[in-house]
């Protein structure tokens, strides 16, 4: 999922185990492979309908549109890909509100958390290679990498990284990306965070999954962008696709991100991921990632093209972690792979998939469903609301059952409505009537440090004070609270609009609610 806040990724990994709803055979159904050609484990407990595929696609057009239609997002792309080729491209809506160009096959998305999947496969490569094992201790490679515990950065593997069980807290810094903190400084401060229990724990980090890729990387002498060119989108004939964000730029044909201002679809923002380019840096069109999505129905191979041999993509698109326990003993439990969401539909049939967020415009889905032989991608220019996430469920139901049989819009909608709650102890809070007065606003300047965050700088200014984080140099304008505690408002790829969080002065330090979510927020009076 997402880059982004950990809701988007808490939705979907909640829903990828409900494709498809309970329901019997109608007379209609039919299977490809006969049971007994199956072993026991493989076997669907629903036929697929006849003609299954192509009448999905039938539907497409239309499912497609009125999304469009009731989301008014500017524009999306689908692709859909059975019998190794690409069976169905297009695209709808425009690039950019207020542009005339088209949305077509060819148009360039930016894929945020699609990307994991992508560099699951271009791991596979090198593992076939023999240049790495999934299994590769992350050191080995990325000697100065470390986390807060000896023992679990001495056996934390690539693998580990890639199935986000290394303990490391949800979304581990993605905030300090946020402040302008670039790749390696991210993965340095690492080591500083909290760990849960190693390799029990499932907790979605895309700065985490990085790490893991850029031991793979260093250990084929490569930056990251070049490796998954040379082994992934070069062989496939994937002209469009980058895991540079200069490259996404320089596109002629690519869509721009909208958020929701009003109720009206807007381009306010430039997302560039590259500090996380394993995990959420990648961008692509529908008929590029159809390529991509042949050679994963071909187990690692596209036509005459091998990619990555069985043995080695296997790992990634089959359980290694359980990413979303069951609630109740009749419910299936929702799993992770090495960068893939893994499931059993309620016909009884494995899928993997994965979505992609950035709250700043962008909002991405893939699906699988092998026993098909079949794969939908759906990419859109705008902030998360559910999307493609219910074009692909419904798509699945139509493979799977012949008909839609769950509400997807409905369900989608209601678990999205969270995705843009404002961060923050003070968000939606009225100031108190009658607040304790605060000290002379000269006594709080100064220079607060911070081993994780870095120096936040106190100023005060004719108009108040002023807080300032980061390389970015970020400012944040702090207004009176209560007593020692003064507020101040955030917006960006973590914070929706609306998001307000404390600073609060005590005993020579600073605590800012917003950068405290794993006790690293309290800052010390240096000057």
């Amino acid at each position: 999922m997402v880059p982004g806040r950990s809701a988007i990724a808490g939705v979907v990994l909640s829903m990828t185990i409900l494709v498809g709803c309970s329901g019997s055979a109608d007379d209609g159904h039919t299977t490809a492979t006969a049971t007994a050609e199956l072993p026991p484990n493989q076997v669907a407990g629903v036929a697929l309908p006849a003609d299954a595929v192509d009448r999905a696609i039938g539907r497409l057009d239309e499912l497609a549109g009125s999304l469009m239609d009731s989301s008014r997002i500017p524009g999306m792309a689908v692709a859909v890909v059975h019998g190794g080729k690409t069976v169905y491209a297009k695209g709808f809506g425009v690039r950019a509100v207020g542009s005339p160009d088209k949305v077509d096959a060819d148009t360039v998305f930016q894929l945020a958390s699609v990307s994991k999947s992508l560099a699951a496969t271009v791991v596979a490569n090198q593992v076939g290679a023999g240049a790495i094992e999934w299994t590769t201790p992350v050191t080995t490679h990325l000697p100065s990498f470390a986390l807060a515990d000896p023992a679990t950065t001495t056996q934390l593997t690539v693998g580990d990284l890639f199935a986000h069980r290394s303990g490391l807290p949800d979304h581990a810094g993605d905030r300090l990306e946020d402040l302008g903190y670039d790749q390696a400084a991210i993965l340095d401060k690492l080591r500083q965070e909290p760990l849960d229990p190693f390799r029990i724990t499932y907790q979605y980090t895309n700065f985490g999954f990085t790490a893991g890729a850029e031991a793979v990387a260093a250990a084929a002498g490569k930056d990251w962008a070049q490796l998954s060119e040379d082994a992934l989108y070069a062989p496939l004939g994937m002209r469009e696709t980058s895991s540079r964000f200069e490259d996404f730029r320089a596109r002629p044909n690519h869509a721009v991100g909208h958020v929701n201002v009003d109720g009206e679809w807007a381009a306010r923002f430039v997302r560039d991921p590259d500090p996380q380019s394993p995990a959420g840096g990648a961008s692509s069109s529908v008929n590029d990632m159809a390529r991509w999505l042949t050679m994963l129905l071909g187990d690692g191979t596209a036509g005459a093209t091998d990619i990555a041999p069985p043995e080695a993509l296997l790992p990634a698109v089959t359980s290694q972690v359980v990413s979303a326990p069951a609630t109740t003993p009749a419910a299936r439990a929702g799993s992770y792979g090495y960068g893939f969401n893994v499931s059993v539909s309620s016909a009884g049939r494995t899928a993997y998939s994965h979505s992609g967020a950035f709250g700043l415009g962008a909002a991405t889905n893939f699906l699988v469903i092998p026993s098909a032989d079949v794969a939908i991608v759906a990419l859109t220019n705008a902030a998360p609301l559910g999307i493609p996430e219910t074009l692909t469920a419904e798509f699945g139901d139509l493979v799977q059952f012949g008909e839609v049989r769950e509400d997807w819009r409905g369900l989608y909608r209601e678990a999205f409505t969270t995705v843009d709650e404002p961060e923050g102890d003070l968000s939606g809070e009225s100031a108190p009537a009658n607040p304790a007065p605060a000290q002379q606003l000269p006594s709080y300047a100064g220079t607060y440090d911070s081993d994780y965050w870095g120096p936040a700088t106190v100023s005060a200014t004719g108009t108040g004070l002023l807080l300032t984080l980061g390389p970015a140099r970020q400012e944040y304008p702090l207004r009176h609270w209560d007593g020692d505690t003064f507020a101040f408002d955030l917006s960006g790829e973590n914070a929706p609009p609306g998001s307000v969080s404390s600073a609060r002065f005590a005993d020579g330090a600073l605590t800012i609610d917003y950068f405290d979510e794993s006790g690293l927020g309290t800052f010390t009076r240096s000057r």
